[in-house]
C-alpha cells in the first residue's frame, strides 16, 4: 500500500434530514394537529370577521338586489355606494358621529390618565388599605352595569348633568379593568430601576413619568382602545341620559333607521359599516402596541 492510499480521507456520506415543523418552543409539531390548527382558526376567523363582510356586502347591494336570495350571494352585481348617501339624507349621522368621537376622545383621555395613577398608587406606594382598595376594585367588575344603572342616573340628575355628553363620559371616566391592567403591568417592572431613580433624588412624580409610564406604553394602548370601543359602541347610557335628539350619539341615532312600517337592510348596513369603520382604524393604528401590552399587564398579578 503506497503512502498516498494511507493518507487519503476516506469519503463521508451526508444523509439529507427532512426539515421538521416545530413550535416556538421547539417542539416537534405533527402534520395532522398543524392542520387541525389552521382549520380552527379559519373556523374563528369565519365566526369574528364573517359577520361584517356580510353588512358590507349588503351596505354595497343596489336596490334591484336580493338580499334574501337562496343560496345568498356574497359579492354584489353592482356595487354602489348609494346607500350610504341615504343614511346622511335619512338621519345627521355626521353629527351623531361627532358626538361619539367627542364621548370617546374624552373617556379614552380620563381612563388613561386616571387608570395609570391609579394603578401606580396600587403598584408602587405603601399605604394602609392598598390591598383592601385594589379587591375593592376587583369587585367593582363583578358589579353590571344594569344594577347600577339607576343610581348613576339619579347621581347625574342632582348634578344637572341631564342631557349632556358630560353626564354621559362621567360614568366610565375610570374603568375598574383598567386601573387593574395598569397596576399589573407596573408590578411587573423591576423595583432596583426607581430604587436607583430614589437614590439619585427623584421624586415620586418623576419617577412615574420618567420611568414608569414610559416603560408601559402597550398596556396604556389597551386601556385606550378598550375605552374608545367602549364609548363608542355605548348605547344603554346615552339612551337613557340623553333626551335632545341634537346630542344623540352615533349609537342612537342609528336606531332611526329602523322604520315602523318599512326596514331596510341596506340602509342599515350603511349605518353599521360606517359605526365600525373608526375602531378598524384605531385598533390597525395601536395593534403593535395592543399585543405587547397585553403581555405587560394582562396576566401578571
Amino acid at each position: 500500500m503506497s503512502v498516498l492510499e494511507k493518507v487519503r480521507p476516506e469519503r463521508t456520506v451526508t444523509v439529507r434530514r427532512e426539515p421538521r415543523l416545530t413550535d416556538q418552543h421547539g417542539r416537534r409539531v405533527r402534520v395532522g394537529e398543524l392542520v387541525w390548527r389552521y382549520l380552527l382558526l379559519l373556523a374563528v376567523l369565519a365566526l369574528t370577521v364573517g359577520p361584517f363582510l356580510w353588512q358590507l356586502s349588503t351596505s354595497l347591494k343596489g336596490p334591484t338586489e336580493d338580499i334574501y336570495s337562496s343560496p345568498p350571494s356574497f359579492l354584489p352585481a353592482h356595487p354602489t355606494l348609494h346607500n350610504y348617501a341615504r343614511v346622511a339624507d335619512t338621519i345627521p349621522v355626521w353629527d351623531y358621529a361627532l358626538n361619539s368621537l367627542k364621548v370617546a376622545t374624552a373617556n379614552v383621555v380620563t381612563n388613561c390618565v386616571g387608570s395609570a395613577l391609579a394603578g401606580y398608587a396600587l403598584a408602587r406606594l405603601r399605604f394602609r388599605g392598598r390591598r383592601v382598595t385594589t379587591l375593592v376594585f376587583v369587585l367593582a367588575m363583578l358589579v353590571p352595569v344594569e344594577g347600577i344603572v339607576i343610581a348613576q342616573f339619579t347621581t347625574m340628575r342632582e348634578l344637572g348633568l341631564n342631557n349632556t355628553l358630560i353626564g354621559v363620559v362621567l360614568p366610565g371616566a375610570i374603568g375598574a379593568m383598567n386601573v387593574l391592567l395598569m397596576r399589573n403591568a407596573f408590578r411587573s417592572l423591576p423595583y432596583e430601576i426607581e430604587e436607583a431613580a430614589y437614590v439619585d433624588g427623584a421624586t415620586v412624580w418623576q419617577r412615574f413619568l420618567r420611568i414608569a409610564l414610559p416603560s408601559v406604553k402597550g398596556t396604556v394602548a389597551v386601556v385606550a382602545i378598550f375605552a374608545f370601543m367602549g364609548a363608542w359602541d355605548d348605547f344603554l347610557w346615552p339612551l337613557i341620559v340623553l333626551s335632545d335628539p341634537s346630542k344623540f350619539t352615533l349609537t342612537i341615532g342609528l336606531n332611526y333607521l329602523h322604520g315602523t312600517f318599512a326596514n331596510d337592510e341596506r340602509l342599515v348596513a350603511a349605518g353599521t359599516v360606517i359605526a365600525v369603520a373608526p375602531l378598524i382604524a384605531l385598533f390597525a393604528c395601536l395593534q403593535r402596541y395592543f399585543f405587547r401590552g397585553v403581555g405587560e399587564g394582562a396576566v401578571k398579578g
